[in-house]
């Protein structure tokens, strides 16, 4: 192995399940807190809700997986600071988006 390939960044995917815990389940107010965090990241999020997928810097997929209240969703990041996006969105939505 060279010292140039020693300093080349591998690829990281993290993928964390939790479950919407929020009454008003994945509208726009909780939408938007999501896209807000994922967008300081580099890495590619991606949310799975059952069988539909969505970018996770876009309001409208986001709205369209029908995420309600009591429902599984998998978070998915792929890139450098994968860890660090994964575990501050699972963790945005497991405080039910500081919803009442």
């Amino acid at each position: 192995m060279t010292a140039n390939e020693s300093n080349v960044e591998m690829p990281v995917i993290v993928e964390k399940e939790t479950v919407i815990r929020n009454k008003e389940g994945l509208h726009f107010r909780p939408i938007m807190q999501f896209v807000d965090a994922a967008s300081r990241f580099s890495s590619q999020i991606k949310v799975h809700c059952e069988d539909r997928e969505a970018d996770g810097c876009s309001p409208m997929e986001l709205l369209m997986l029908m995420a309600t209240q009591g429902t599984a969703v998998k978070v998915v990041a792929d890139g450098a600071d994968a860890p660090q996006a994964a575990e501050t969105l699972i963790a945005l939505i497991d405080s039910g988006f500081n919803e009442e």
